[in-house]
């Protein structure tokens, strides 16, 4: 059945061509679905086994549809640390049949949140073996959240579908340089490291920029609020890896804008490329967490001006597939990965060491390339999305905008597919955790810029 969906989505891909200027009433639908799994399950995020204890706030996946003429789009957005290609290939199909929108025009994105499930990946494979090792069999293998997930993603996107209706959007850009930091930083010995510590006095200087543009689209029905879709770019990574299900701060800036707009209130957020991004000030000015920036951000949209009323919509998808070489791995580092990989979540190895076996052992369960999207949602003349797979480093969405023929383009991240990092050539020299912990070889970042620029200029020029 996958096989299937696979080949159906890949032939349909191969189809899909900039779409041309529509005109008439934009329609938008919105709706939101509950993914939290049950308790006990594994959570997501770092290196180390966590068996979930409870729920501080709901997981959800949230979608928008978006309706022009003959055109259609669909944004998911799930509490997820990422989605595998395999289950929104999955998913995409599936919702595909059911509400007509193309398979290129359907984008299925996670926030990143550290304390979500982890159900897929090289990491998820390996408790599974440790468990089963150690207990005979995995008491979690019985547990079918994928299956539950794919439903509900598709069934959210079939809701929104249904719930199409005459809406008016607005757009507002905030500024928020007071809460996201570049974590890679310029060290004395010459070396450059993630997350160095507060205070660290061999801090030379930070490695690279951050991104404090807060793009807000607010959705309005009847005259009413009803939705809205916020951008930024900042590692949900602030619980301190707990073992309670949670949004982390996209849950807070919900739960503010629904205090704003009412309780049925949807808010879609969008993780904007922020792979060498978090919320740790090593000045040790600033002690962030999830309730502050999330309280920050809501403050931020809400009082942004101005609130442009977007009075001519012209809805438009693009989308295309680049080839990524992914980095390759020797028979004798695979063999030494494999060998040590029940060190992985111990204390036995060193961090890096152990970020490395697993990288190392995903590598080696993978083809050769990554077939990687990229989309391109034009919403006006001078407003558009790009989506692009991974956890990408901010220079990457950086340059995007630079390029863009859009006044205002919104990038986010982890669409589609999680293949990991997705660092620059230069981050790729200078190494570290990101490096490491990447699948795809030097260079494949900027072919995932070119390839956006691309789709944007043609879809500007229609």
């Amino acid at each position: 059945m996958l096989q299937r969906l696979l080949c159906v989505m890949a032939a349909i891909l191969t189809l899909a061509g900039e779409a041309t200027a529509q005109t008439g009433p934009l329609g938008v639908g919105l709706a939101e679905i509950e993914i939290t799994p049950p308790l006990g399950y594994r959570m997501d995020g770092y290196f180390t086994e966590r068996l979930s204890t409870g729920t501080k706030d709901p997981l959800k996946a949230r979608a928008i549809v978006f309706t022009q003429g003959t055109t259609k789009t669909a944004l998911v957005v799930a509490d997820l640390i990422g989605v595998p290609q395999g289950l929104t290939t999955e998913v995409r199909a599936l919702a595909a049949q059911k509400t007509g929108i193309p398979v290129a025009n359907i984008a299925i994105t996670a926030t990143h949140t550290h304390t979500g499930p982890m159900f897929s990946g090289p990491r998820a494979r390996l408790f599974s073996e440790q468990a089963a090792a150690r207990l005979g069999a995995d008491p979690l293998a019985s547990v079918k959240y994928p299956e539950m997930l794919r439903d509900r993603l598709v069934e959210v996107i079939v809701t929104a579908n249904a719930g199409v209706s005459p809406a008016s959007l607005e757009f507002a850009l905030a500024n928020e340089d007071r809460v996201s930091f570049n974590r890679r930083f310029h060290m004395k010995d010459g070396t450059v490291r993630f997350n160095p510590g507060t205070l660290n006095p061999d801090i030379v200087r930070v490695a690279g920029p951050t991104d404090p543009d807060v793009p807000f689209v607010l959705i309005t029905k009847g005259g009413s609020p009803v939705g809205a879709l916020t951008v930024f770019a900042l590692h949900l990574d602030t619980m301190g890896g707990g073992t309670a299900y949670s949004a982390d701060y996209p849950g807070h800036l919900e739960q503010e804008l629904r205090r704003e707009f009412g309780d049925g209130f949807i808010s879609v957020f969008g993780l904007g490329t922020c792979g060498d991004i978090n919320h740790l000030d090593v000045s040790g000015r600033r002690r962030l967490n999830s309730h502050s920036i999330g309280l920050q951000l809501a403050a931020d949209v809400l009082s942004a001006r101005p609130r442009t009323p977007i009075t001519t919509p012209s809805l438009g998808a693009a989308s295309a597939v680049v080839t990524l070489p992914l980095r390759p791995v020797s028979d004798a580092k695979v063999a030494a990965a494999r060998a040590d990989m029940t060190k992985v979540g111990t204390d036995a190895l060193p961090f890096l060491t152990q970020v490395d076996i697993v990288s190392t052992l995903d590598l080696a369960s993978r083809e050769p390339n990554l077939q990687a999207e990229v989309q391109v949602f034009r919403l006006a003349s001078d407003l558009a999305i790009v989506l692009l797979p991974g956890e990408v480093f901010v220079d990457l969405g950086l340059a995007i905008k630079r390029a863009s023929p859009f006044t205002h383009t919104l990038v986010i991240e982890l669409s589609n597919d999680n293949p990991a990092y997705i660092p620059t050539e230069k981050a790729f020299a200078e190494g570290s955790y990101e490096t490491v912990n990447s699948r795809i070889a030097p260079g494949g970042g900027e072919r995932l810029v070119a390839e956006a620029i691309r789709l944007l200029k043609s879809a500007a020029a229609r």
